[in-house]
């Protein structure tokens, strides 16, 4: 791909709003707030797919998909799966001051790892030029803290959001690997999550109006 067809600092500049909105979303122990950053990053996301589209036109498809499932339904699903009472993260499993240290570690810790060594995690000559590294590097650490809230977090909510961010660390690969095929868009389009999300934040309520809560440690302990 030709990269003088590209904004080049604004796909930069969203990229590296994308990290901080990861922690920002993994971090906040409000769920209404955390659910606002993650639609603030789903907005983000589009804007970069749309930043790459004058390479590829058939990315704006991609990028008006991803509006509607990533920055309206998703968000209106987690909305209404947080419901309008106590909206506080259930007890993690690491305090807040550690935690933020731990998300701060692997931010850095997974960009300059994925920066550094693209050559051996993307052996492709596009994937060496600056532009593409930085988002490669990028994606590879909003995986990371996605990965992390799934694994350290007890409440079901803010596990959902960590599949999010999951899928939006998917998709930024995708898109920098591969922004010039036409099948980009199409891959990108079919491996959209809005409808596990809506699925598991489904399962979750019912969970809650069961037996009271969405700790998923608790669960673990329920016999059928």
């Amino acid at each position: 791909m030709n990269t003088e067809l590209l904004p080049v600092d604004l796909i930069r500049t969203l990229s590296m709003l994308l990290v901080i909105t990861s922690v920002a979303t993994v971090e906040i122990r409000r769920l209404r707030l955390s659910a606002v950053a993650y639609s603030i990053q789903a907005l983000i996301i589009v804007a970069l797919l749309a930043s790459f589209a004058p390479g590829n036109p058939a990315l704006y498809l991609w990028a008006g998909t991803a509006l509607l499932t990533k920055a309206i339904l998703t968000p209106y699903f987690l909305f209404r799966g947080i419901g309008s009472g106590d909206d506080r993260e259930l007890k993690p499993l690491i305090g807040f001051g550690p935690s933020v240290l731990v998300a701060v570690l692997l931010m850095l810790g997974f960009y300059h790892l994925t920066h550094t060594h693209v050559a051996l995690l993307a052996p492709n000559e596009l994937a060496q030029q600056e532009l593409f590294r930085t988002n490669l590097a990028v994606a590879s650490t909003v995986f990371a803290l996605g990965l992390y809230a799934v694994l350290t977090r007890r409440d079901a909510i803010k596990t959902v959001i960590g599949l999010c961010l999951l899928e939006n660390g998917v998709h930024l690969s995708l898109v920098s690997l591969a922004p010039g095929l036409p099948e980009t868009a199409l891959f990108g389009v079919a491996s959209e999550v809005v409808v596990t999300v809506y699925l598991l934040l489904y399962v979750i309520g019912g969970v809650r109006r069961e037996f009271g809560t969405t700790d998923t440690f608790a669960l673990r302990e329920l016999h059928w």
